[in-house]
Order: C-alpha cells, then structure tokens, then sequence
C-alpha cells in the first residue's frame, strides 16, 4: 500500500515537471513570434546580412578568400578575369589585416603561387582595413573606400610564383633568368631547371630574341645624350625600330650603362650601377623571390627585391571561375594551368 502512494506521487511529479516544462516552451515561443511580429523587417534583413558578412569575413581571413585577377602579369597560369580560391591557412593566417600572424610549420616553397602584401602598399591601419573590407562584402565588391589620389583602387596585393627561397641568386640575361642555388658553383637557366622538374608553367616572354640588338641599340642611344660628339647613324636607325616594341628595361639600362662605363672608367656612380646590374637578386633568409609568369609584363621582384615570409598570407588553390577554366583549363585538357603547376589533377580526384 505505501509503495503504490509512493509510485502514485512520482508519476504525479513526473506529470508536473512535464506540464510545467511544455508550458515554458510554449511561452518562449509565443514571446518570440510576437518580438518577430513586432520586429523591423528591414531591420531583420540587416541583422541577418551583417551576420552573414561576419562569418565570410573569418572565412576569408583565417581560411579561405576569393580574388579577381585584374592584370596579365600571370599569363598563362593566371587570366586577366579569373577568379581563384586563396588557401589562408597554410602558411598562417594574420590574426588582424595588417597585423601579426599565427605562425605555422608550412613555408612557401619554390614554384608556389603567393599572395603577398604588396611591398609599395602603405597601409591606413588595423582599423581601416577591417571597415573597408567588411564595407566591400556588405555591398557585393561595389564600395571601396581604399582608393588613391586619382580615384583609383590601390593595389594591396600582388600574386606571383615565388622562383626562390633563401639562399638562391638570380641575374638576368636578355629577359632570361638564371639562378645559383645555395652551397653550388655554377649557374643553371631557369627553363632549363623547370623542365628537368617536370612542371607545366609556361614562362610568357612577349620580347623575341631577334628583338634584343635593338634594345641594346637604345640604351646605347640613350648614353650619348652624356657624351661628347654625335651617335652613329647605324644606332640611331637600330635603336628606332624599337618603337612599338615591348621595352626590357633591364636589357636597356645595361647597355646603356656599360656605354658609360666605357666611357667614363674612372665613374664610380656607373661601376656601382653596373655592378648592381650584372650581380642580380640574392635571397636572405625568411624570404621569397617571386617572379611573374608573363616576364616582360610584370611588376615584382626584380623591382621591389625579395618579400618577407611574414608577408605572405596565402597560396594559390584553384580556379573557380570562368567554368571552362576551372573545368578544362586551357583546352579540353581537364586539368587548369594553375592546377597543373599545384600538381592537382581533378580526373584522379580530389591574384598583377
């Protein structure tokens, strides 16, 4: 008798509980349909797109960013027009823009495809960066805020292949480079080293061989403009049938210097200049060396020197965007040229 009073109060209890608990729950929901019939519809929309721009935002800064490429400094493996995945993660993603990086035990290596700061870039700080990328996403990349004198979008970022690591030594003959690896003792031409590794980048060059006495012919013009007496006409017609050429202004500036010198031994300002020329890049330690794809079209190291690690906030994944370059790459191949140069083959499986 006392054990059936006992199970009749604790499945009483247990009725309580459950009635008391559904009650609540149909009281919490009834307040919530009311604060959202009460709430702003407008007001709901951005709520829910300011969330939305929250988390592409930690998206895009610690694993993944999609770029635009806006030049034709990476042809072929780049497109003007192609839009690419950025991995954040590998290297370490920076903790803010701008502002440290969590370290990781991955370091580009030769061959990959980087983004990095660009070295010219002078940053308007942390906060800055922060709104002018929140404000480019919240308005679907019609807003920038980050533009300069003349009204145009300053370029943050450049994408390049990093060509060297510490260590390495490169000069320039002609728009070819070469390169002398650490602890070796002769040089060894760039295509040559690529092609005995087996990767599929092609190295643009839009100056042909033939071209180059002409170049040559103009840097030697432009050296009699600090000599006595008159250029030789059969310079002066050389020199005049590189109008219309693309220009190598490192072929042009040699000759024109090695003219000075000539002229003027006793010149220290063109035996320093000179030398420069003639000595190339090195590459310290906990740096890159990147190089365009498409040489005689490309603003990077051979002008900035080599970037900092520190610098460098992601690695080229792949193209998503036009299909047939994502899909097929150049041709029907099945394999793009930015996939081919990653060594990623989608048939077996799995940004100036």
């Amino acid at each position: 008798m006392v054990f059936s009073a006992s199970m009749s109060r604790f499945f009483d209890k247990i009725q309580d509980v459950t009635e008391a608990f559904l009650s609540r729950r149909r009281r919490i929901n009834r307040i919530k349909k009311e604060k959202q019939k009460a709430k702003n519809p407008i007001l709901d929309w951005v709520e829910a797109l300011l969330w939305a721009a929250g988390w592409v935002l930690l998206i895009n800064q610690y694993l993944l960013q999609a770029y635009r490429i806006p030049s034709g400094s990476m042809i072929d493996t780049l497109l003007i027009g192609d839009h690419i995945f950025v991995n954040k993660l590998v290297y370490g993603p920076e903790l803010l823009p701008g502002f440290s990086k969590i370290p990781s035990p991955v370091k580009p290596k030769r061959n990959d495809i980087i983004v990095f700061e660009n070295p010219s870039y002078i940053s308007n700080g942390t906060v800055f960066d922060v709104a002018q990328r929140v404000l480019y996403m919240l308005t679907f990349s019609l807003v920038d805020i980050d533009r300069d004198e003349k009204g145009d979008p300053r370029v943050h970022f450049l994408i390049k292949r990093a060509a060297g690591v510490a260590g390495d030594r490169f000069v320039i003959d002609r728009g070819e480079m070469k390169i002398l690896f650490a602890g070796e003792d002769h040089w060894v031409w760039e295509r040559d080293y690529t092609a005995s590794r087996g990767w599929n980048h092609n190295l643009s060059r839009l100056i042909d061989e033939d071209q180059y006495p002409a170049q040559e012919a103009l840097g030697k013009l432009e050296a009699y403009r600090n000599l006595p007496g008159e250029a030789p006409p059969s310079l002066i017609s050389a020199a005049g049938s590189v109008r219309g050429m693309v220009q190598d202004s490192f072929a042009i500036d040699k000759a024109w210097l090695e003219t000075l010198r000539g002229a003027y031994p006793h010149d220290g300002r063109y035996r320093m200049l000179l030398a420069r020329l003639r000595q190339g890049w090195y590459v310290p330690e906990g740096r890159v060396f990147p190089l365009g794809d498409n040489r005689d079209n490309s603003r990077d190291g051979r002008w900035f020197g080599p970037v900092r690690i520190a610098k460098v906030i992601g690695k080229g994944s792949i193209i998503y965007w036009p299909f047939w370059r994502s899909a097929g790459g150049s041709g029907n191949s099945g394999t793009s040229d930015l996939e081919k140069s990653l060594g990623i083959d989608w048939r077996a499986g799995p940004i100036r």
